[in-house]
């Protein structure tokens, strides 16, 4: 390695050129638009605007679930938390990627086969239609809203970090211009055309992230005992606790139980994300919905290994003190590492993937929110089921500007809070109000419309409740009202608490209720496990 490298990388983020930056962006953002444009010709039905006309092959799909679920939390959060934590920050890789194991064993094929379009449809689909999809429409939205939240409020922190634009209004410009061009994907193209971004998202990323790890390993002679060696000479004092547990979490009871519940929730909550689960509908089979989550799971476990290499690179080139020191704190780790090995073209790019891996993600979940309150409020509950395919795409894009406009506020509002407090609420909510239930809905025959209502609303007013009365919204100097303290729940993620709980509700409003229709639940049954009758629902 020579001193002209280290010189680059002890420069933080000074060299920043947000014309070239920008330009590149903006050229993703044309190349896309096309894309999206070709892709809305074939967009004329229920079918085609909710689920891309389950026409994305296993390995198409899975390539998209990967463009959806690797956030920018995921790319610029993990390489910093492994660069400054190194062992407690690659715990976060683990457990996104040990989540999908669970999406894949329990709930995707089974998900494909019982319902038609949203999480509702599965519930729906034994019990009382009314109460269950309003329900499962209100918790759509509520994971919907906070993880957009958690996404805008990361676009305004990367236009200081990878732009060198500081100010609040400007700031607020970006994130108003990201929110319509995800609007324009969403309204344009609909899945299908939200699927292609995601798919051209997903290259870029691992593309990019395996690039930056070639380099890093290369400057280390492909040697990772090498590359973690020097990543511990660079952070002095504390060099040596980047090998070992502790570092971020700490060792006594309370942080470990904490770092425990955090876990459960994201290991659990990714199977309850309604904008995962929306995918599995793209797709014309069962056994392509299988393929595509093993695809998925592939892509995301080598990109979360490339995480491993970049964090530890950037410990090792950067060095933690340059890292603390930039604009966005731990999340300029990766950006420093890609202006450290291939100067402002490198970090153009890769300011220019971070950017398009906010607009894939809202996108994704903007189209799921929109369908779940067209589907099942205007559909099935406004409309009480009668035929009106045109008037309810209709309804879903009115419902994807709608949303669009409150997450560019919101996002706008949250500018300068907790992101990881507002991704981890999404997770815990799903994991609490949505897995529950369907897990239930899927695999218990005596569950029940009263069991299906007690787990979503107690999960959602558990899990909220919890979290407002946590250390991550007052008491503490990272809380999201630092001067505030009403902390008297002691765990940053309510899971640990929440999740079982939730569980406890469904169980117990179902054995409080009577209702049971065993023919239903038969009929779900057999559906889920064979697949027949799925396809004839499908389309229709």
């Amino acid at each position: 390695m020579d001193a002209g490298t280290l010189t680059l990388a002890d420069t933080a983020l000074t060299d920043v050129n947000p014309v070239l930056n920008i330009s590149i962006f903006g050229l993703f953002v044309a190349i896309t638009l096309v894309i999206v444009l070709r892709a809305s010709r074939n967009t004329k039905t229920a079918a085609d605007y909710y689920a891309a006309g389950r026409a994305f092959s296993g390995p198409q799909n899975g390539i998209a679930i990967a463009g959806d679920y690797l956030s920018a939390a995921s790319f610029l959060g993990i390489c910093g938390a492994i660069a400054l934590y190194g062992y407690d920050g690659f715990l976060y890789s683990i457990g996104f990627l040990v989540a999908w194991l669970v999406a894949l064993l329990l709930v995707a094929e089974l998900l494909r086969n019982t319902g038609k379009y949203t999480m509702g449809d599965v519930l729906a689909f034994r019990m009382r239609q009314r109460p269950v999809r309003a329900a499962a429409a209100i918790s759509t939205l509520a994971v919907s809203f906070f993880y957009l939240l958690a996404q805008m409020a990361g676009g305004g922190g990367l236009v200081n970090l990878l732009l060198g634009i500081e100010g609040a209004v400007a700031q607020s410009v970006v994130i108003a211009v990201v929110g319509v061009v995800m609007i324009i994907y969403v309204l344009i193209g609909g899945m299908r055309g939200t699927t292609w971004v995601q798919i051209i998202k997903a290259v870029l990323l691992i593309a990019g992230a395996f690039v930056m790890t070639v380099w890093v390993l290369g400057l280390h002679g492909f040697n990772l005992s090498e590359l973690l060696a020097q990543a511990v000479e660079r952070g002095g004092e504390n060099g040596e606790a980047l090998l070992a547990p502790g570092a971020q979490y700490g060792i006594d009871a309370m942080t470990r139980l904490n770092f425990l519940s955090l876990g459960i929730a994201l290991v659990l909550g990714t199977a309850g994300l309604p904008h995962v689960l929306m995918r599995f509908y793209t797709v014309p089979t069962a056994k392509e919905a299988r393929r595509s989550v093993v695809w998925a799971i592939a892509l995301i476990g080598v990109f979360y290994l490339f995480t491993l290499v970049l964090g530890y690179g950037a410990g090792a080139l950067v060095g933690p003190e340059t890292i603390e020191g930039a604009p966005g704190g731990p999340n300029s780790a990766a950006p420093l590492l890609a202006l450290a090995l291939g100067g402002p073209i490198l970090l153009g790019f890769i300011a220019a993937v971070a950017f398009a891996t906010i607009l894939a993600v809202v996108a994704g979940l903007t189209i799921t929110a929109s369908a779940s309150f067209a589907h099942d409020v205007y559909a099935n509950l406004i409309r009480k089921g009668a035929e009106d395919k045109v008037g309810e795409v209709r309804v879903a894009r009115i419902t994807a500007l709608v949303i669009g406009a409150v997450s560019i506020i919101g996002g706008i509002l949250a500018r300068d809070q907790n992101v990881a407090f507002l991704v981890a609420l999404a997770f815990a909510v799903a994991a609490s109000a949505n897995l529950p239930t369907i897990l239930y809905s899927l695999f218990w025959k005596r569950f029940n419309t009263s069991g299906a209502l007690w787990s979503i609303y107690g999960g959602l007013v558990i899990t909220i409740t919890l979290i407002v009365f946590s250390p991550a919204v007052s008491g503490s100097e990272t809380a999201m009202l630092p001067n505030a303290d009403f902390a008297i729940f002691p765990l940053s993620n309510p899971g640990l608490v929440s999740i079982p709980l939730s569980f406890l509700l469904g169980w117990l409003g179902t054995v409080l209720s009577k209702e049971h229709n065993a023919r239903k639940q038969a009929e779900m049954e057999v559906r889920s496990l064979t697949g027949i009758g799925a396809e004839k629902a499908a389309s229709h």
